[in-house]
């Protein structure tokens, strides 16, 4: 799954806002990318395993 936004970028990735998302996800034994340069967008793709 992913999701982006149209906003400045600069997401931090262990940041109070995405370390959930990133536990939940590594949980089910996937994997949380979050592309966020400065200017935007910012982009997270989350991956989970299919079995």
């Amino acid at each position: 799954m992913s999701v982006e936004d149209d906003g400045r970028g600069g997401a931090n990735p262990a940041g109070s806002g995405l370390f959930g998302p990133a536990r939940r996800v590594a949980a089910l034994d996937g994997r949380l990318e979050v592309r966020g340069p400065p200017g935007g967008p910012t982009l997270v793709i989350a991956e989970l395993p299919c079995a």
